[in-house]
Order: structure tokens, then C-alpha cells, then sequence
């Protein structure tokens, strides 16, 4: 489950979440060693983890290519029945098709981060993935109904709000992209869509 949270649907039960399914190797380094250069001399990202008694160290196994070591899919979006305590659906969540240069084909599912919504019509929207899409899935079975590309990719949750008692609703989602993506630019998109 990544950080960005989940959503629930309590007409259906259905609590739906985004996971990611690559490894990385971890560490956590003692305060008093943290910044001493012997200590952070691997190539990582590291965290100080502010008011802990331990920073942080973290780098993902990569390949020469720059995809993850593990096998694909390496995201998914998963409906988790509430009431029956068991996965209803499971689906390959966006594309790593163009990450690190031209690949031969590859399955689909993203790393992916920024979390999902459902509207009340059964909709469940998100992007959050390395290809810059945001999409719409039925949340009874996961079948992609939709999607639409963004500027950048969004790395964050989408938002729904509706002018009015009768108005029209929108979601809207951040397109920023992000930093560790060199594939794309960094933007400060900022894109709505109406529901029909």
C-alpha cells in the first residue's frame, strides 16, 4: 500500500487501494551517525526523519535499464471486500512502456503514487503513475472505462466538487510530475474534468 491512502465505497463494502511491488533496500541509520560522510557515502536517498532517533536510507534495485528487478506488475489497484475479508478484484495499474528510454514491450502496471477517489456514481478515479494518465475505473469490477491524458504525470489524489445544488461535477488533479521521472518535465498543471 503506498502513502497516498485508499478510498472506500460503503455501498459495495469495497475499500480501494493503490500498492506498489518492487524492492528496495532499506536501512536505518542512528542519529549520531547520520551525517557523517563514511555513513552516507552509497548512492541512495536518504532521509534525516526529523524528531526520530534514526535517519533513514533507501535505494531501489534497478536494472541496467532502470525498471524495477522484480517482475511486472509493479502497480495495482485492488478493491478489498470489506465485509468478506477477501480481494474482489486486482488490476495492472497504468504503464512503464517509455520509463528509462525505449523498452521492448512491457506488461502493464506502474510504480505508482497518489492515492485513488470514488464518486457516488461508482466511479473510482487516480492517476499517480509513471505514465502521465488519469483514469476511471467501474469500482464492481475494475474494468478501465476511461482515461485522459495529462500534461505531466499526477502524483497526487484527485478531488471531486460540484458548482451548485444542480451543477455540474468535476475532478480535478495536480499534473506536476515528479523529479525522479527524467522522461518528463516538471509543470504545475492543474486539470479539471466534468462528469457527463
Amino acid at each position: 500500500m503506498t502513502w497516498s491512502g485508499y478510498a472506500f465505497d460503503p455501498q459495495y463494502g469495497l475499500l480501494v487501494v493503490n500498492t506498489n511491488n518492487f524492492v528496495a533496500k532499506m536501512k536505518l541509520i542512528p542519529r549520531a551517525d547520520f551525517w557523517r560522510d563514511e555513513v552516507r557515502k552509497e548512492d541512495g536517498d536518504y532521509a534525516p526523519q526529523a524528531g526520530a532517533p534514526y535517519g533513514l536510507f533507501r535505494r531501489f534495485l534497478q536494472s541496467p535499464s532502470d525498471l524495477p528487478c522484480t517482475a511486472p506488475p509493479w502497480g495495482l489497484l485492488t478493491a478489498v471486500d470489506m465485509t468478506q475479508g477477501r480481494i474482489r478484484w486486482q488490476v495492472p495499474l497504468g504503464s512503464m512502456q517509455n520509463f528509462g528510454g525505449k523498452q521492448p514491450p512491457i506488461p502493464p502496471g506502474s510504480i505508482n503514487l497518489g492515492g485513488p477517489i470514488i464518486t457516488a456514481g461508482g466511479l473510482v478515479f487516480i492517476a499517480g503513475t509513471f505514465d502521465p494518465f488519469i483514469r476511471a475505473f467501474d469500482v464492481e469490477t475494475g474494468k478501465e472505462l476511461w482515461k485522459a491524458q495529462l500534461p505531466d504525470s499526477g502524483h497526487a489524489t484527485p478531488m471531486t466538487y460540484r458548482l451548485g445544488a444542480n451543477g455540474k461535477q468535476y475532478v480535478v488533479i495536480a499534473a506536476g510530475g515528479h523529479p525522479k521521472i527524467t522522461e518528463e518535465s516538471l509543470s504545475d498543471g492543474l486539470v479539471a474534468f466534468t462528469l457527463p
